[in-house]
Formats: C-alpha cells, structure tokens, sequence
C-alpha cells in the first residue's frame, strides 16, 4: 500500500508571517501616504511656477482665469489643487496665484494648506479651518 505524504503550512508558521505582515505594514504605510502627499505638494509648487510664466507671458497685463492646464494640478487628470490668479494689490507686485486644495481631492485636509507665489517670488502658505500657518520651507521642499 502506497502512503500519500501531504505538506502543509502550521498554524504557528501562518500567524509568524501574519505578524511579519503586520509589522511591515505599519512602517510602510505611513511612509507612503507621507511619500504620496510631498508628491502632490511638488505638483502644486511646479504648477504655480507655470502659471507664473504664463501670467508673465501673457499679452494683456490683468490675467483673471488661467486656462486649461494651467488651472489645476496635476495639469490632467483628476485635479488635487485648483489654481486661480488674485487680483494686484501693493503688496503682490502685480499678481498673486494661488493653488487651493480641491474640497473633494486627498489633499483637502493637508496642513500646508493653500499655496500662494506672487510677482516677488514670495512663496507662502495658509491653512484655511485654523487659521494657523505652517512652516512654508517645509510644504515648498521638493526633498
């Protein structure tokens, strides 16, 4: 009589790796989310700056809607951040754009908040619900 030899997994080896599972998770999960958000963070940074051009380049001097492709960020696609040009004042030297994140996008409750760049090169953040601003090197940092 011939005997049929069966191998299998032990419980104790599935829950080893359930736990080995587990453990990795919980680092790289975060990680990436964290990774994912400085991405749209450069995305918004990188859109501003070709707004900048545009409105720079643009044949009339009151630029009031950017176009297509200049108006969200990514440029195409799903927008995460919605850019607009804010009318001149003093302080702006001639335009002030801003890239807000979408109400309904991944980034909606992100702490850097809306990005702002004016004529001046001034770059600058502001959160909208609190009220409190958070440090602009760190929301512009592409590293």
């Amino acid at each position: 009589m011939r005997r049929l030899h069966l191998s299998a997994f032990t419980l104790l080896e599935l829950v080893i790796t359930l736990a080995i599972v587990a453990v990795l998770a919980l680092f790289a999960v975060p990680s990436y989310r964290s990774h994912i958000a400085r991405t749209y963070r450069m995305d918004a940074a990188s859109a501003l700056l070709r707004a900048a051009q545009f409105v720079e380049g643009a044949a009339s001097d009151s630029v009031l809607a950017l176009p297509p492709g200049f108006n969200q960020a990514p440029s195409f696609g799903s927008a995460v951040y919605r850019l607009r040009v804010l009318p001149a004042d003093d302080a702006n030297g001639g335009y002030s754009i801003e890239a807000a994140p979408d109400e309904s996008g991944p980034m909606r409750d992100d702490a850097c908040g809306v990005f702002t760049l004016d004529a001046t090169g001034m770059r600058s953040n502001k959160t909208a619900g609190n009220g409190s601003a958070p440090l602009t090197a760190q929301c512009w940092a592409t590293g």
